[in-house]
C-alpha cells in the first residue's frame, strides 16, 4: 500500500489506492509522488508503451511521416482525457493513465490484427485488445511478482486498472467486444471488489469518449493529409449518401439521412470548417489544425456541459455516469464514417488486410510447431508452463500481440 497521501480531488479511497501486491513506502530521498502518479509512470516506462510507436493506427506508420500510430494516438487521448478529467473534477492521473494505457493490448497491423488473432485463439477464448491491455498490465509487464514468484505486470492501483477496462464482462459471444480472458479472472475479480455488475466508473468513461473524440479528429486529418479524404465532397448528395450508409454499416445502424445531415451541418457551421481543398501549404495545414482544436473543443465542452447539468455529486468513480448528447455522438460518428469510408475501405487497403491476416496466421502456425525454441524467452518460460494445448495457444498469441508491424514481418520472414 502506498504511504504517501493522494491530495487530488475527488472521493478516492484507499480501496481505489490498493495495489494487488502490497508496496512499501519509496525511499525518503525520492520524489514524493501519490499512488496514482507512480501508475501513471509506470505506464509511460513500459515495454508495450515503446512498440506502439511501430503499431498502425490506421494507415501504416512507415508509410508516411505525418500519420499517427498508436503511440502518438495514445498521447493525444490522453491529453484529451486529462483536460477533460480535471474539468469534470476526476481524477486526472488515473484518466490520463488509462488513456495512454488504452491501446496497449493491440496488435500488429491494427484491428485487422485483432480480427486475424481472434479467429485463431478460439480454442483459449478468443483475442479482444482490451483483454489484452488487463493481461498486459497485470501479467505480461514485467515489475512486480507476489510471493508465490507470479508476476502481477505492473502492479497498479485498483482504481487505475478499472479505469483501463473499457468493456469489465466476459467474452458475451464470438466476435464480441469483452474485458478479459478466463484465466485472468482473479485480477480482474479483484479490481471489481465491490462494483455491482457491468458498470464502468467514470474515468473508463472519460477515457473510452477521450478516444472516440481523438480518432474521429484525427483519422480524418491524417486522410486529408494524405490526400485520402476531401471535405468539399461532402456538397455532393451522391458522396454524402455512401458516407451514410458507412455510417450506419459501422457504427449508428438507425441514424436517419436527416439526422446524419443535421449532424453535418452542425459541423460544417465550425468557423473553421474548409471552404476548400487541403493543398499541403503551411496556411492550409495551420487551417487543419484549427479545426481538429475547435472539433476537441466543441466534443469535450458539449459532454463536459451535459454532465454537469445532470448531476451535482462529484464525477468520479461511480458516483456519476458522463452524459453524451445523441447530437455529439452523431457528429463523431460521422466524422469515423467519412475515415472509415475513403481510408479504411478502399480496394488497396482491402488487399492489404487481408495479406496482413494470411502472415498473421502464418506466424501463428509456425510458432505453435517450433513451441518455446521459436519464442522470446519470457514466453518461451510460459511455454514450458502451460498446462495443455489451449495454454500454450494463449502463450502463442500474447507473443504475436506483442510484436510491431515490422517485427511481425521480421519473425513472418525468419520463421514461417
Amino acid at each position: 500500500m502506498d504511504a504517501t497521501p493522494d491530495t487530488a480531488p475527488g472521493p478516492y479511497d484507499e480501496a481505489d489506492r490498493e495495489r494487488i501486491v502490497p508496496e512499501p513506502p519509496k525511499r525518503v530521498d525520492a520524489p514524493e509522488r501519490t499512488a496514482f502518479e507512480r501508475d501513471r509512470a509506470r505506464v509511460v516506462h513500459a515495454a508495450a508503451s515503446r512498440r506502439l510507436a511501430a503499431k498502425t493506427q490506421v494507415v501504416d506508420p512507415q508509410s508516411d511521416d505525418f500519420v499517427r500510430n498508436r503511440l502518438t494516438h495514445s498521447l493525444e487521448v490522453a491529453q484529451v482525457a486529462r483536460d477533460l478529467a480535471r474539468a469534470l473534477g476526476c481524477h486526472p492521473d488515473i484518466t490520463e493513465t488509462a488513456a495512454l494505457a488504452h491501446d496497449l493490448g493491440h496488435p500488429p497491423f491494427g484491428h485487422n490484427g485483432e480480427t486475424a488473432l481472434d479467429a485463431l485463439a478460439g480454442p483459449c477464448g478468443g483475442f479482444e485488445g482490451n483483454a489484452q491491455t488487463l493481461r498486459l498490465l497485470t501479467r505480461l509487464e514485467s515489475k512486480t511478482f507476489d510471493a508465490d514468484g507470479r508476476s502481477v505486470g505492473l502492479n497498479l492501483t485498483r482504481a487505475t486498472l478499472d479505469a483501463c477496462t473499457k468493456y469489465p464482462w466476459a467474452r458475451p459471444a464470438p466476435g464480441a467486444k469483452f474485458g478479459f480472458y478466463e484465466d485472468d479472472l482473479p485480477v480482474f475479480a479483484w479490481m471489481r471488489r465491490g462494483v455491482e455488475g457491468t458498470a464502468r466508473c467514470v474515468e473508463a468513461q472519460v477515457m473510452d469518449l477521450a478516444d472516440d473524440v481523438a480518432y474521429s479528429v484525427h483519422d480524418v486529418e491524417d486522410g486529408i493529409v494524405a490526400g485520402r479524404v476531401d471535405l468539399m465532397v461532402l456538397k455532393d448528395p451522391g458522396e454524402r449518401a455512401a458516407v451514410w450508409e458507412t455510417v450506419r454499416g459501422w457504427y449508428l445502424p438507425r441514424a436517419t439521412d436527416v439526422e446524419l445531415d443535421e449532424a453535418l451541418a452542425g459541423l460544417a457551421a465550425q468557423g473553421s470548417w474548409p471552404s476548400a481543398e487541403y493543398d499541403g501549404t503551411r496556411g492550409s495545414m495551420a487551417a487543419l489544425k484549427n479545426l481538429t482544436s475547435d472539433l476537441i473543443g466543441r466534443f469535450c465542452g458539449s459532454v463536459q456541459a451535459a454532465t454537469f447539468a445532470a448531476y451535482d455529486a462529484p464525477v468520479a468513480r461511480y458516483h456519476a455516469e458522463l452524459v453524451v448528447p445523441r447530437e455529439t455522438a452523431t457528429e463523431i460518428a460521422v466524422l469515423k464514417g467519412v475515415a472509415a469510408h475513403y481510408v479504411m475501405q478502399s480496394d488497396h487497403r482491402m488487399a492489404l488486410q487481408e495479406r496482413q491476416r494470411q502472415l498473421i496466421e502464418e506466424l501463428v502456425v509456425a510458432l505453435l510447431d517450433r513451441g518455446a525454441d521459436g519464442l522470446d524467452p519470457m514466453y518461451a518460460g510460459d511455454w514450458r508452463a502451460a498446462a495443455d494445448d489451449a495454454a500454450r495457444l494463449r502463450v502463442v498469441v500474447d507473443q504475436v500481440a506483442s510484436l510491431t508491424d515490422a517485427s511481425a514481418l521480421t519473425w513472418h520472414s525468419r520463421l514461417a
